[in-house]
Order: structure tokens, then sequence, then C-alpha cells
């Protein structure tokens, strides 16, 4: 198979995203902006769709899809069962990065920062929030670990849909929320001469790298810069 060919247009050097199109000089809010767009471009099928990367405590690395289920100043909420693959690695290792992809848009957002566990509180009262049905298959499945065939997990569906069938879905002990804390986030944007746009905020924290002659101030702890593609 050739792939080398391979190769799809993105925007025009009069689209370029320079600093003056910041919709905020604080990296949340102008998150949120880009997230706004991709929620209302209609070739965008899931925007809250991330890949989530996580490392195990000896440096082998792993990455998944997963949703955002909620932001704000204090982080990036996601959801999952604790005794997965990305949730034992998060507790080794509670650092992670996602990524967003808005291919239509010709844009991604790459989040780097520290992971923390969300109250067992947090956790019960998304979980009871979500369809009947995804709740049952939390409890019904022990994710990331053998099954022999999926008859197996449909037999387990089936039974826990009649045990509960009257009564609430009790949520699962290790099923619950974690929060990333955002220390960088990069926002890049496509150009078909592949001098892609990257703007990049850094959260100046005790021991972080002091600002350059290129580093402009953001609002609080963040600077920015814009990086060679």
């Amino acid at each position: 198979m050739e792939l080398g060919a391979m190769r799809m247009g993105y925007r025009g050097a009069e689209e370029a995203f320079e600093e003056r199109h910041l919709a905020s000089r604080d990296p949340v809010a102008q998150f949120e902006a880009w997230l706004a767009e991709a929620l209302r471009c209609p070739a965008v099928g899931e925007a809250n769709a991330m890949c989530l990367a996580t490392c195990s405590r000896d440096g082998k690395p792993s990455a998944r899809m997963v949703l955002l289920k909620g932001f704000g100043q204090d982080g990036f909420r996601f959801f999952t069962n604790r005794q997965s693959r990305k949730g034992r690695e998060l507790d080794s290792n509670p650092f992670a990065s996602l990524v967003f992809y808005w291919e239509p848009l010709n844009r991604q957002v790459r989040i780097e920062g520290s992971v923390r566990r969300l109250s067992e509180e947090e956790s019960e009262q998304y979980f009871h929030s979500r369809p009947r049905s995804s709740q049952i298959g939390a409890v019904a499945s022990r994710q990331s670990t053998v099954i022999p065939d999926r008859e197996y997990l449909m037999k387990r569906n089936a039974e826990l849909e009649e045990k509960y069938r009257d009564v609430p879905v009790p949520k699962p002990e290790d099923w619950g929320g974690y929060i990333l804390q955002p220390d960088v986030v990069e926002f890049w944007q496509g150009q078909t001469s592949r001098l892609h746009d990257r703007i990049v905020f850094r959260r100046l924290r005790d021991g972080a790298e002091p600002p350059g002659p290129m580093t402009q101030r953001g609002e609080g702890e963040w600077v920015f810069e814009r990086l060679a593609p």
C-alpha cells in the first residue's frame, strides 16, 4: 500500500491563524471558542472526542479516544473504569496529554498536564445522568479484562437489565472521573504550504522556564509563544 502520495490541502495563507486572531489570552477561553466553532460545524461528528495519552511508570505509552465531559479553569473532565489500563496508568503516573482533532476545520488542540481523580459525589452525579443502558454497560464490563466472547458480555448485560429493572443502577466502585489540570495548551491550524500555525500557552509555575524575548503575556499565570511548524 503506497501512502507517500496521500496529501490533503488545508488552509491558504489568507486564512492564517495569527496572534491577533486569538479570542482570548486565556487558553481555556480560547479552547471554548474553538470548541464552539467545532460544535457548529455539521461535518465534525463528535467535537468533544479526544485522544487521551497516558504512560506507565516505566515509560510505556498508550493512547485511546474518549469523550470530554466538562471543562473550566480547573481543568478538563472525563470518566472511565479506574481498573482499565488508562486508569491504572493514571494512578501510577498522574500525567497525561489530550488531543482534539477537528479535521473539517483543519484544527487541533493539544493539552498536557497533571491528572487527579474527581470526587465520588461528582462521579455519582455524572454516572446517574447517563442513559440507563450506558449505566448497565458500565456495570457489565470490567474494562480491559479478557472475556471469552461477545456472547458472554451480552448475557451479562441482559442479566443486569433484569436485575435492575425497577431499581436504580449502582455506580461501580471502580468507575469514576478524572480531571486534567493543564500546564501546556497548543492551538494548531493547518496550512496547505505545511507552514502550519502553532500558538502554545504555558503556565508559569515554580521552576517553569522564564519568558524569553519572543514570549507574550497571557492572562493570569499564562504566557504564549509561536512555534515553528
